[in-house]
């Protein structure tokens, strides 16, 4: 079963009193252990499917399911779950606390769900990116590659069914970038996770199972390996 399904769906937003279409009946289907990438030019809808498919915003026609839930028609208390439980993000800016250390940064999601072991889920997944020794530093203490596998084990702390990355190598470096991708990548794959990675990097398109083109809102094109 699809862990993100997108069925006709259209977004549409006001500006300046006029109607702007950012979706336009978006038929997409990602499957555990996929990656996908969203390429094309900014304003083209990529970071808009990203925040519909995170239940971040919601569709003005057509439904978005989450591992079978639709986001719509959907009470505050069940949205918070499903993002909490379902769903990990991945941001270009990192968005880590700067006053908590990696490992503290890593283990806020699961305190603050009332979870048990969070010290230890949290200590087995900065291993899991490759930041033995690392756990006690404060982000600016960190390598912005290193940030950024932090924030990536941030996000999967939760064992999420879907991640979500918005430009995740684009205030990184190429050789950077490229090992950030390759570990995306292989979590995707250990973790059975559906990842989407909004994206302007031709290295970041070329690792991905399926490239997905959008133009002007529209699903101009769909590239599988």
């Amino acid at each position: 079963m699809a862990l993100v399904e997108f069925r006709n769906v259209v977004k549409d937003y006001a500006s300046d009193g006029q109607k702007v279409r950012a979706l336009d009946d978006v038929l997409l289907s990602v499957g555990p252990g996929e990656l996908v990438a969203l390429v094309g030019r900014s304003g083209c809808g990529k970071s808009t499917l990203l925040n519909l498919a995170g239940a971040m915003d919601f569709p003005t026609f057509g439904v978005v399911f989450i591992d079978g839930q639709s986001t719509s028609g959907t009470s505050d208390q069940q949205l918070t779950q499903l993002r909490r439980d379902k769903v990990g993000f991945v941001f270009q800016s990192f968005q880590l606390l700067h006053t908590l250390s990696a490992v503290e940064n890593v283990e806020l999601p699961l305190l603050l769900a009332g979870r048990s072991n969070a010290r230890e889920s949290a200590l087995g997944h900065l291993r899991a990116v490759q930041l033995d020794g690392l756990e006690q530093r404060l982000p600016h203490q960190l390598s912005g590659g290193q940030m950024q596998r932090v924030a990536i084990a941030r996000a999967l702390v939760n064992s999420p069914k879907v991640l979500l990355a918005d430009e995740p190598t684009g205030n990184l470096d190429t050789a950077t970038g490229n090992a950030i991708l390759e570990l995306l990548l292989c979590l995707t794959r250990d973790q059975n996770t559906a990842t989407l990675i909004a994206t302007h990097s031709a290295d970041a398109a070329a690792i991905a199972d399926v490239i997905i083109t959008l133009r002007d809102g529209k699903v101009a094109d769909i590239k599988r390996k």
